[in-house]
């Protein structure tokens, strides 16, 4: 401090207070200075106002890991190191252990019991598209869960991607194909997706939902079984009515108007539709379709 300047007794006293405060609150290492150890015990004048800290909580036990993450070292070889970095960071950030084999995806992630393999191209090259096409066909022989993320971050890559995805004829979902703006966000999809993908056969969703699937597809069909009964009614009318109308009991209530508004059935087919639904002598009469 310069000569001839003085501080004030009330800041030297509001220093000394909140320099004590902070070692009131502050957490001591195992042993301690000698100072603390003082402080502790209640040495000094002050030992009748401060009372021996709590000693410090122990650390919580690590999370059990959610799952494994194998890399293929071919895969890591051509990539930049930053990426790698960022992956074994991202990884041990949600609890997985990675693991680096000679496999032939780039990657597989084992999550709830369930194994995914992924093929990951961190920048698309149209000129290399023969192989990696080649590569897909490959794969998905192999492993039932393949996915193919496709990092494309131009305008020019996606549309280059697009054309090869189908010169290739490639079955749409067989295997799955992810486009994503760049390398990181590529790797987060497919860490939810075989996070999702575990979590759907630990619960056993995947069965339900096929089950929900074919008892809709069964309601569906019952539906069109009673809509084209219609005389003049056919498929196409029966889905428009469905998308427009809803239900059965929906389509008998609607108003003829109401059916030319939502649908593009002519007049006579609307008039007919309503007949069929209110007038009694029009519905138990025979027809001949």
């Amino acid at each position: 401090m310069p000569l001839g300047w003085s501080v004030p007794s009330s800041a030297v006293c509001t220093i000394r207070s909140r320099a004590a405060a902070e070692l009131r609150a502050a957490p001591l290492l195992h042993g301690g200075t000698a100072s603390s150890r003082r402080l502790q015990m209640g040495s000094s004048s002050h030992s009748a106002a401060w009372t021996s800290l709590p000693p410090p909580r122990p650390e919580p036990a690590p999370a059990p890991g959610r799952g494994v993450c194998m890399m293929s070292t071919s895969w890591r070889d051509k990539q930049h190191p930053d990426l790698v970095n960022f992956i074994a960071a991202f990884l041990a950030a949600n609890s997985y252990r990675l693991n680096f084999l000679s496999i032939s995806p780039d990657f597989i992630i084992n999550n709830g019991g369930l194994s995914v393999a992924f093929i990951f191209e961190t920048s698309w090259d149209c000129e290399n598209e023969a192989a990696v096409f080649s590569r897909v066909n490959t794969l998905k022989r192999q492993f039932k869960n393949l996915y193919v993320v496709v990092a494309v971050p131009t305008v020019e890559q996606i549309e280059s991607f697009n054309q090869s995805y189908f010169r290739y004829d490639m079955e749409l979902g067989c295997p799955t194909f992810v486009p994503v703006n760049d390398p990181e966000m590529g790797f987060e999809k497919m860490l939810k997706i075989a996070h999702a993908r575990g979590v759907c056969k630990q619960q056993d969703i995947s069965s339900t939902m096929k089950n929900e699937r074919e008892q809709a597809v069964q309601c569906m069909d019952a539906f069109l079984q009673v809509v084209t009964s219609i005389p003049g009614i056919d498929n196409h009318d029966a889905n428009m009515l469905a998308q427009a109308i809803g239900s059965i009991e929906a389509i008998a209530k609607a108003p003829k108007s109401l059916i030319l508004e939502s649908t593009d059935l002519s007049t006579d087919k609307a008039e007919t539709v309503v007949r069929f639904f209110r007038d009694r002598q029009y519905y138990l009469s025979p027809k001949i379709n």
